[in-house]
């Protein structure tokens, strides 16, 4: 039996996902959680053979999560199940501790198949994925600005081009608005970007942002 934690702040995506896991024999899902901190406390608690996390949940950002998780439990094999395409995060979400990255467009077929490849502690990672790592290996000397951001500056390179304010954003990460300042400043000279205006922009040219 291979033992399975969700998490997902959307109960109906969680419900559906259970549904589907558990109509199969050899699937079993043991917890749930709607935000990080839920889904800290009930991998600590239930320790499943593999967690499904979504991308987007309140919280720090699931990508910094990652490398959190990873740190913990070494061992652990984490699929994403987001809705964000995978040319926008499927690699930083893999270099952050993921083993396996789908959409939620996914058939059902595929995600039971990944589920059971990384109980197998084997990396799933789809063709269009490979073609994508490939090419990230070609371009290491050739780097885009946004790709040379650690996650946590990514991470708040987006809220700032999403338009957020700086006491938002700390409030958001339950860090303090000098720490978001020294991370703005960090973005912009990485990126040698002026302003928010121009680091908008960029990201929107990028399709960083919706």
């Amino acid at each position: 039996m291979i033992r399975l934690f969700i998490a997902d702040d959307h109960p109906l995506v969680r419900k559906g996902l259970r549904e589907i896991l558990e109509a199969e024999g050899d699937l079993k899902v043991i917890g749930e959680g709607s935000n990080e901190q839920e889904l800290l406390d009930g991998v600590e608690k239930a320790e499943p053979d593999v967690l499904i996390t979504d991308l987007s949940m309140p919280g720090k950002g699931t990508l910094s999560l990652l490398g959190d998780l990873k740190h913990r439990y070494p061992k652990l094999p984490i699929l994403v199940l987001t809705m964000h395409p995978e040319e926008r995060f499927a690699v930083r979400a893999l270099k952050s501790g993921a083993s396996g990255y789908l959409t939620k467009e996914t058939a059902p077929e595929e995600i039971i198949a990944a589920v059971r490849t990384l109980a197998k502690k084997k990396k799933y990672i789809t063709g269009s994925l490979a073609e994508q790592l490939a090419s990230e290996l070609d371009r290491d000397l050739e780097k885009q600005p946004h790709e040379v951001l650690s996650n946590r500056e990514f991470q708040i390179m987006r809220a700032l081009a999403q338009g957020k304010k700086v006491k938002e954003i700390a409030d958001e990460l339950s860090i303090s608005i000098h720490t978001v300042n020294t991370y703005k400043s960090r973005v912009m000279e990485k990126m040698n970007m002026k302003s928010v205006t121009e680091l908008t922009m960029y990201a929107i040219e990028k399709h960083l942002i919706e």
